[in-house]
C-alpha cells in the first residue's frame, strides 16, 4: 500500500536586513553619490599625504620657471612666482578640509546646543534665543563671516572661529524645530515623569532623536564652509598668504587669466568638485536615513 505524505509547503521568512547593510544598500544605490564619495576620499588622502604626493614643496620658488605653461616638469604650470600649481592644489586640500570641518564643528557645537536648550525649554529661553539667532540670520552667512574676519583679522584660527560663527545660526533653528517636536513625545514625558533631570532627558532622549538630521546638514556644510573660506581667501582676509589656499590661488592667478587662465581655472575646479561631492553624499546620506525622501534629487 503506498502511503502518500503530503507536505505542507511554509512560508520562509526571509532573512532580515541590518539598518547598517539598508543604509550602505541605498547610500551606494546611486552612482552620482559614490562618485562624490570617491572624491572625498581622494581628496582627504591628498590632505593627509601632502608632502609625499605633491612633487614639491607648496612655496618652492624657482624664479627660472616664471608662468610657465603645463609641461611634464609641471603639469599644471606655475605661478608669477615660480611656484608648482600642482603641488599648492595638493597643499590646499589640507588647508580646505582643516578650516572646513573645524568651523563646522565649532558652528555645530554653539548651534546646536543653542537650539536644544531654547527648543526643550521654550518659553522665555527660546524667544530670547531665537530672537538673537533670527538676528544672526537677517544677514548671509558669509557677511557675518566676513564680518567676524575683519575685526579679529587674518589667519587660520581667526577664519575657522568667522565661518563658524557665520554657520551657527542655519544649525540653531534646524536644531530647535528638532527640540520642539522631539520633547512631546511619550518617551520624553516618561522620563520627565519619572523624575529625570533636564540635563539627562535632552542628552538621553532628544538628542540622539535630533541628530539624524543634523548630520545630513553637517555633511552639506562642509561644502558650504570650503566655499566660504574661498571666498574669504580671494578677498585677501582669509588665510595667511603663506598658506596654500585655493581661493587665494584664484585670486593670485587672476591677474594672469589670459596669459595663464590655468592658474585660476585649477583651484577653482578643485573646488567646484569638492563642494559637489560634498553635497552629493550629504544627499545620499539623506537617502539612506530618512525613507520618505529617498529616489529624490
Amino acid at each position: 500500500m503506498n502511503t502518500t505524505i503530503q507536505t505542507t509547503n511554509i512560508m520562509e521568512v526571509p532573512n532580515r536586513v541590518s539598518p547598517l547593510r539598508r543604509f550602505f544598500r541605498v547610500f551606494l544605490g546611486r552612482k552620482v553619490v559614490v562618485f562624490g564619495t570617491l572624491v572625498i576620499l581622494g581628496f582627504a588622502v591628498c590632505a593627509a599625504f601632502s608632502e609625499w604626493i605633491a612633487p614639491y614643496p607648496p612655496n618652492y620658488q624657482d624664479f627660472n620657471a616664471i608662468l610657465l605653461q603645463p609641461a611634464p616638469e609641471h603639469l599644471l604650470g606655475t605661478d608669477s612666482l615660480g611656484r608648482d600649481t600642482l603641488s599648492r592644489i595638493i597643499f590646499g586640500s589640507r588647508t580646505a578640509i582643516m578650516v572646513g570641518v573645524v568651523a563646522l564643528s565649532i558652528a555645530a557645537g554653539i548651534g546646536m546646543t543653542l537650539g536644544i536648550t531654547a527648543g526643550y525649554f521654550g518659553g522665555m529661553t527660546y524667544a530670547v534665543i531665537m530672537r538673537i539667532i533670527d538676528a544672526f540670520m537677517a544677514f548671509p552667512a558669509l557677511l557675518i563671516a566676513l564680518t567676524v574676519a575683519a575685526l579679529l583679522g587674518g589667519g587660520i584660527l581667526n577664519v575657522m572661529i568667522a565661518l563658524g560663527i557665520g554657520m551657527m545660526p542655519g544649525f540653531a533653528r534646524v536644531m530647535c524645530g528638532q527640540a520642539l517636536s522631539i520633547r512631546e513625545n511619550d518617551y520624553v514625558l516618561a522620563g520627565r515623569s519619572l523624575g529625570g533631570s533636564n540635563i539627562h532627558i535632552m542628552f538621553r532622549h532628544v538628542l540622539p532623536n535630533c541628530f539624524p538630521p543634523m548630520i545630513v546638514m553637517m555633511t552639506m556644510m562642509i561644502g558650504t564652509t570650503i566655499l566660504a573660506e574661498a571666498g574669504l581667501s580671494f578677498l585677501g582676509i582669509g588665510v595667511d598668504l603663506g598658506v596654500a589656499t585655493w581661493g587665494g590661488m584664484v585670486n593670485e592667478g587672476y591677474p594672469y587669466l589670459l596669459q595663464n587662465p590655468i592658474l585660476s581655472f585649477a583651484p577653482g575646479f578643485s573646488i567646484m568638485v569638492v563642494v559637489f561631492a560634498f553635497n552629493m553624499v550629504g544627499d545620499g546620506i539623506r537617502d539612506a536615513i530618512d525613507p520618505r525622501l529617498r529616489g529624490t534629487f
